[in-house]
């Protein structure tokens, strides 16, 4: 009987001790997964939490904008255009169209939604308007604001791919739409019920604000005209929106 009590005690010591072994392996890898990227030769310095849009866009696009010349950050969030004499935004508080805190300084800020903009005809000599129209109930209304209150602008939207890589599809009331540029018009698609879903996995938008390089970064940050729409446009663009359904319910193309 005493044998089979040291045995048993041995046998419940041992469980214990594979149990701390296989916890302590799932920390580590739960750490591997949390800051390392899948493939690491030796570790540098990666770009982080993205807290600016200007630096890649600088890389693409000639703002042309002149010393005098009065610029609007229209949806200026969290990180406002660094060219802009003026600044507005429609969400002063917390909301899921936004991640990071609103951001206001000595410029001249106004609280307006853009489909309603209080400005006068070409009040701004360009309207800076990044990451707001795939939110919009009515982007078409939102794209003749932007043209009426501007002589000249610059839109960017997210592409499709961007959204899939990210799993945004998962987060209710987000991106309402997917875009497109082809030369001076901008498509708007509306995302399909069947497309709004959880893809299963966060990898690679984790992977894009590593703080630490990686494959996906590295692609991301070299070819992210890919993964989002450009529109640098002179007294007007065109536009067409189409439904989830397949029907264009609005355009000012001719």
């Amino acid at each position: 009987m005493e044998f089979l009590a040291d045995f048993m005690l041995e046998k419940t010591q041992l469980v214990f001790f594979l149990k701390m072994i296989n916890q302590l392996k799932n920390k580590i890898k739960k750490f591997v997964n949390k800051y390392l990227p899948l493939r690491v030769s030796f570790l540098r310095r990666g770009y982080g939490a993205e807290n600016d849009r200007f630096s890649y866009q600088n890389k693409y696009i000639n703002f042309n904008i002149k010393k005098n010349d009065k610029v609007l950050d229209i949806g200026s969030g969290g990180y406002p255009f660094p060219l802009a004499t003026h600044l507005a935004d429609f969400y002063e508080g917390k909301t899921t169209h936004r991640a990071d805190k609103l951001i206001k300084d000595d410029r001249p800020f106004t609280n307006c939604n853009i489909e309603n903009a209080p400005f006068e005809d070409e009040e701004f000599d360009f309207v800076y308007c990044s990451h707001v129209l795939e939110h919009l109930d009515d982007p078409a209304k939102a794209c003749e604001e932007l043209m009426r209150i501007a002589k000249r602008g610059y839109i960017e939207t997210p592409a499709k791919s961007s959204d899939i890589m990210f799993n945004f599809t998962k987060i209710l009331n987000h991106h309402r739409w997917h875009t497109q540029v082809l030369e001076n018009t901008l498509i708007f698609i509306e995302w399909k019920d069947s497309e709004r879903r959880e893809l299963g996995t966060n990898y690679f938008f984790e992977q894009f604000h590593s703080n630490w390089k990686n494959p996906f970064q590295e692609l991301m940050y070299s070819n992210r005209d890919l993964f989002v729409s450009m529109l640098i446009w002179e007294k007007r663009f065109d536009y067409i929106v189409i439904s989830k359904n397949g029907e264009i319910i609005n355009t000012n193309k001719k």
